[in-house]
């Protein structure tokens, strides 16, 4: 009797003990604050606000465009889009769908989206890191789809280019 009562005791302190966790994270207000990031850098795109766009990135972003040659470190991204920001519009992209996922901690989140583009449907994909109080773009993707109708058409009309890539890369890879 006097084991089962201590048992009671025992178990009774310890369900009552509350355990303590890091803050309590809304979830849904960071994924509200991380779309309208996304949003405000398509837009700052669109508009042609080059240094709105760029302070939406970490100093150690990273930018993967449709060409697979297009992997850019934050200092040659902006070398590349400058030009383009200077016309007054470098490139409209609306966001049709998005999911965003967030580690529990609340200091990274990743996302995937299908935009309308001038090339149609794409799907871009990036990470975010929070940074203070605000989330900043870290890596992005940018990629075209390809209906699984249309496959065999898109291979053939890469598979030259692709050759002349893939033996480049296998090179690059010998030395």
């Amino acid at each position: 009797m006097k084991r089962i009562l201590i048992l009671l005791i025992v178990t009774s302190l310890f369900s009552c003990t509350k355990k303590v966790k890091g803050p309590q994270i809304d979830f849904e207000k960071e994924k509200i604050e991380i779309s309208t990031v996304i949003d405000g850098w398509h837009l700052d795109a669109t508009e042609a606000n080059f240094e709105s766009y760029f302070n939406k990135m970490t100093s150690t972003g990273i930018f993967i465009g449709t060409d697979a040659e297009e992997n850019w470190t934050i200092a040659e991204f902006k070398e590349f889009c400058k030009p383009h920001f200077d016309k007054g519009k470098a490139w409209d992209f609306t966001s049709l769908e998005r999911n965003i996922y967030i580690e529990d901690q609340g200091e990274i989140a990743w996302f995937d989206e299908l935009l309308e583009t001038w090339m149609g449907v794409c799907r871009g994909s990036g990470v975010l890191k929070k940074i203070g109080d605000n989330w900043k773009i870290e890596h992005y993707v940018l990629s075209l789809t390809i209906p699984n109708d249309n496959i065999e058409g898109v291979v053939d009309l890469n598979k030259e280019k692709d050759s002349i890539l893939i033996q480049k890369l296998r090179k690059n890879q010998e030395l």
